[in-house]
């Protein structure tokens, strides 16, 4: 099966700037997440699919102050890194990141590897929610770097449930996502292996850009800088 785009990820201060982002930025308030107690973060979630990303849904997630990552972890995502901490701080919640869904983590993690692309440990995590345990393998480095300046997807294989058929509709979709980088024959050799085909790549300075239909109109996401 080939991975598909599974969450956009944006990172923000605190889960209450991310919401009051959310509302300012794509007119509509994100439903409830959770905590990630391997991560010592925590999110809220909003569901952006559409029939060319079945089970779209975008993550605001934040440092959870009242927790610590598990073992001494880095947390994913660059969360610890403290330039794009300063960043956030001064410029507000942005996109960092993606997650493709895969339906065999290790076996994809393998053909990175033939690539000479390290994506990081496959590591078991879950969290609880109102419906249930939500269970799922995921890679995470143990520097906790995105790799390829958050343009390589990290991957994900999920366990018996999802999270997206849970969220509601809110009015907020995603169009397209499209990323540039200065290693753009390497990221799509990378994408090709992995079977990711609903992103696009280009040469220049490395950047995600997520457009979303939204209740505002047409809403451009973009990770430069970061």
């Amino acid at each position: 099966m080939p991975a598909r785009i599974d969450h956009l990820v944006v990172v923000a201060a605190s889960l209450g700037e991310g919401a009051a982002w959310c509302e300012a930025t794509l007119g509509v308030t994100p439903g409830p997440g959770g905590e990630h107690p391997l991560m010592g973060t925590h999110n809220r979630l909003l569901r952006i699919a559409t029939v060319d990303h079945p089970r779209a849904y975008l993550e605001i997630i934040a440092i959870d102050p009242a927790a610590a990552p598990q073992g001494g972890r880095r947390r994913w995502f660059d969360m610890d890194d403290e330039a794009m901490r300063s960043t956030i701080r001064r410029e507000g919640p942005r996109l960092v990141h993606f997650v493709a869904s895969v339906a065999d983590v290790a076996a994809a993690t393998k053909e990175l590897k033939a690539l000479d692309i390290e994506r990081g440990e496959v590591v078991p995590a879950s969290r609880m929610t109102a419906r249930g345990l939500l269970e799922w393998k995921i890679t995470v480095r143990g520097d906790g770097h995105r790799t390829f300046d958050g343009c390589l997807p990290t991957l994900i294989e999920w366990g018996a449930r999802h999270p997206a058929p849970a969220l509601p509709e809110c009015g907020v979709t995603l169009h397209s996502l499209a990323v540039t980088h200065p290693q753009a024959p390497k990221l799509a050799a990378a994408y090709e292996a992995i079977g990711l085909h609903a992103a696009t790549v280009a040469p220049g300075a490395a950047n995600l850009c997520a457009t979303l239909f939204t209740p505002r109109g047409r809403v451009q996401l973009e990770s430069r800088g970061l």
